[in-house]
């Protein structure tokens, strides 16, 4: 490509056409590009803040991994520094976990209770960042002072789990856990006192309730004993193999577990619907580069005489390619730049888009009952953007081929005949 090449190509691009359909045709390209790839960087970035909401809430609060014992772990101090000898694990903090059923007047929950020493806790999660810290400081007073006003009586429960037993701060919450070690032993009961709500977001806010590990100790099988431990390991990803390789070199009794057993399937669907999704739109992108297609072959046709006058000139055939290449490369370029706007702007304002939406039309589109989260996280990616640029070009430059060798295929007697 020369000057020359260049020059009449961005004059095409920006001249007027003789016809009005090809002008309209040349701007519906643009339009389709722009729209094409502002939906899919949107969407990417929608899916981005998914990924990222599942890792820094639901697995903050969650452990990477747990080792438990059959018969529970008596001496979890020395059990802590054993895992904590281990280099890949950062943290392992002591914990009770129960499946029980909570009542508050006439409304009844099940729940999984998680009993925890609070400062050992924020070692492995984020939990402290979606407690009121008085709320904590309450439940910490349990475990160190059996003289406390509060001591055995507090709990802490998901705010949507609070909202469904209709309970505030300061009611009296009654749990009942029962037995499974079988045979005639009764459930136990416990009357605790509501200190304060979890409030992350996401689907744990309806299915969480933490109390002390003294008094789930108290109400599970093992009194004196604790489930085990929740470590937080140096890669989230490593989490199975490091957990599998400590449990291998540990007494017999011991098992563990991690992340991707409870919600590794959500992890990857949010995986596998960014991918469909992105492919989904990439296909768009393309459908709307390759109306640059249509569109210079009518730009070809209109500019037949133009043509002919620059090969009587002495222009070759692969001049006249070239400019007709850079005239279908302004079009992508301009829709793809004007689209990646418009991706910028998306990603931003998507979470406002949506509560406008929601308040206009007074429906709940995500619940943290059915989604992950009860909101529309955004995270744009340098990398994303790029990818889909570079991507979009590309088709675009590829869509200019055939319509430029069409043009330079035009014979110059033929063109002028009826000029």
């Amino acid at each position: 490509m020369n000057d020359f090449s260049l020059f009449v190509g961005l004059r095409y691009a920006g001249a007027r056409r003789r016809t009005q359909l090809v002008s309209f045709i040349s701007g519906l390209s643009i339009v389709g590009l722009m729209v094409g790839v502002g939906l899919l960087l949107t969407v990417l970035s929608v899916m981005n803040g998914f990924e990222k909401e599942l890792k820094d809430r639901i697995l903050g609060i969650l452990p990477h991994g747990a080792i438990y014992h059959r018969h529970g772990v008596e001496d979890w101090r020395a059990t802590r520094n054993v895992l904590e000898e281990n280099s890949e694990i950062l943290a392992a903090a002591p914990f009770v976990e129960l499946q029980g059923i909570l009542s508050h007047g006439r409304k009844v929950k099940p729940a999984g209770l998680y009993g925890i020493d609070v400062d050992a806790e924020s070692r492995v999660s984020m939990v402290s960042s979606f407690v009121d810290p008085e709320a904590l400081q309450k439940l910490k007073l349990e475990a160190v002072s059996t003289t406390s006003a509060v001591a055995g009586k507090g709990i802490i429960l998901g705010i949507g789990l609070a909202k469904s037993l209709q309970a505030d701060i300061g009611d009296k919450i009654t749990v009942l856990v029962p037995s499974s070690q079988g045979g005639r032993s009764l459930p136990k009961f416990q009357p605790l006192t509501l200190l304060g709500v979890i409030e992350s977001g996401t689907e744990l806010d309806h299915a969480l309730a933490l109390i002390s590990l003294p008094v789930a100790s108290k109400l599970s099988d093992f009194p004196g004993r604790v489930s085990g431990l929740r470590v937080k390991t140096l890669d989230l990803f490593e989490a199975p193999t490091i957990i599998y390789e400590q449990v291998k070199n540990m007494a017999y009794g011991y098992y563990g577990s991690d992340w991707t057993r409870t919600h590794g399937n959500l992890f990857h669907a949010v995986q596998m619907s960014k991918n469909l999704v992105g492919l989904l739109l990439f296909l768009i992108v393309a459908i709307a580069a390759f109306n640059v297609v249509s569109t210079l072959v009518m730009v070809v046709v209109d500019k037949q005489s133009d043509i002919a006058i620059l090969k009587t000139l002495g222009a070759s055939r692969q001049t006249i390619m070239a400019v007709f290449m850079t005239q279908g490369c302004v079009i992508g370029a301009l829709g793809t730049f004007l689209g990646v706007g418009f991706g910028v702007v998306g990603s931003l304002y998507a979470q406002k888009l949506v509560v406008w939406m929601e308040s206009l039309l007074s429906v709940r589109f995500l619940n943290a009952e059915i989604y992950p989260v009860n909101y529309l996280p955004s995270q744009m990616q340098l990398g994303d953007f790029v990818l889909v640029a570079g991507v979009s070009l590309a088709m675009s430059l590829l869509a200019t081929v055939y319509p430029a060798w069409r043009a330079s295929r035009v014979a110059p007697a033929e063109a002028l005949r009826f000029e």
